[in-house]
């Protein structure tokens, strides 16, 4: 049973300092993104214009070409760590002309960055697996339909569908590096990241709690990604670059602070800026 859809919200941004480097750490900097190919697997879905234009290429090029210079020694990006050898076959295969990249975001910056820097690999540091228990134990949105709460929780996913639908709209005028760096500011990651806490106390006070059953696998989940970016980065000389859907961003980043294991650096120090980046709507 897969239990990891994200949660998305689309919410006012606002940037942050970097803290000074540990060179005694190995560096990391995560970078999330909207699901560029759409997959439409999460609660709440921004629907991303076609990257594959060719200004949608170019404008993605430039941010390849600034996390380049951040000198990552390991690019890493969301796919299951136990799938790591089709991963690599799809590396393989690009690098040799055989493969078209698709829109996804593991493509179009995971692969091409790491094909520019010349890397062996893209590691594939994802965990999937399943929770113990039945799907039942987890499934807050059919308790919240069998106690009287659907309506609450249907509206609630309205709201948060429409922020993501006016982002949507947002994008159609502004570059691909604009998307980036607004899910990666403190009060993007920190919006996305609350809204957990309402699924979390859908549930009986006291009793069955699906919605906190469900939180605690997302905790786990970024927690055993977590530990695969620790053990494909065992020296201070280490630099990654994780590429991950937004709304791991808060959490990874908490979790790598807390943890110690990382000096976590700050995407924006490695981002193109475009005078669009402060547009809230499209002009006309």
């Amino acid at each position: 049973m897969k239990r990891w859809l994200a949660l998305a919200g689309a919410m006012v941004v606002a940037g942050g300092a970097a803290p000074a480097a540990d060179p005694a750490k190995p560096a990391l900097l995560i970078l999330g993104a909207p699901h560029f190919g759409n997959p439409g697997r999460d609660t709440v879905n921004v629907r991303v214009p076609d990257v594959l234009t060719p200004e949608r290429q170019r404008e993605i090029e430039a941010i390849v070409e600034r996390l380049a210079a951040f000198r990552p020694t390991r690019v890493a990006v969301e796919w299951p760590a136990d799938e790591q050898a089709r991963l690599d076959r799809r590396y393989a295969d690009y690098r040799a002309g055989r493969f078209v990249l698709t829109a996804n975001e593991r493509d179009q910056i995971g692969l091409r960055l790491a094909a520019r820097l010349g890397l062996a690999r893209v590691d594939a540091v994802d965990w999937s697996g399943d929770a113990p228990g039945q799907q039942a134990d987890y499934d807050y949105p059919a308790w919240a339909e069998a106690h009287g709460r659907g309506a609450e929780w249907r509206a609630w996913v309205g709201r948060f569908q429409a922020e993501a639908d006016a982002d949507a709209r947002l994008m159609a005028c502004t570059p691909v590096s604009s998307w980036v760096r607004r899910v990666n500011t403190p009060d993007y990651r920190l919006a996305n990241h609350r809204t957990y806490y309402y699924v979390a106390r859908i549930g009986d006070d006291g009793g069955v709690n699906p919605g906190a059953a469900w939180v605690g696998t997302w905790y786990t989940r970024n927690l055993r990604i977590l530990n695969n970016l620790r053990a494909i980065a065992p020296g201070p000389r280490d630099r990654i670059v994780a590429i991950y859907g937004a709304g791991h961003g808060h959490l990874l980043d908490q979790q790598a602070r807390e943890s110690g294991a990382f000096d976590v650096a700050d995407p924006f120090d490695h981002l193109p800026a475009s005078p669009r980046d402060a547009w809230t709507r499209c002009p006309g």
